[in-house]
């Protein structure tokens, strides 16, 4: 079973055909010089990692969400109880 390319733009056959392929020899070989050079190796880091917050800014967060979560559950509580 073949499959057959689409009059569509965005259906490309995901195997092009060889007879169609640029800078390919008979025998599916490549000039030397045709294909691309190895990719560069970086050594280190490209970009400087970024600061993160302190513990205590950390903690002040977990503090407000903290607060937030036991104001919440006042309310419903006291929503429960018939309170307001």
């Amino acid at each position: 079973m073949t499959s057959q390319p689409s009059d569509k733009p965005g259906n490309l056959p995901t195997d092009p055909d060889p007879e169609n392929t640029p800078g390919l020899e008979p025998g599916n070989g490549v000039n030397p010089g045709d294909t691309p050079p190895g990719e560069a190796s970086t050594s280190g880091n490209t970009f400087r990692e970024p600061k993160l917050p302190s513990s205590g800014a950390n903690k002040a967060v977990y503090v407000g969400i903290f607060a937030v979560v036991a104001l919440v559950i006042v309310m419903l509580v006291g929503y429960g109880l018939g309170i307001g």
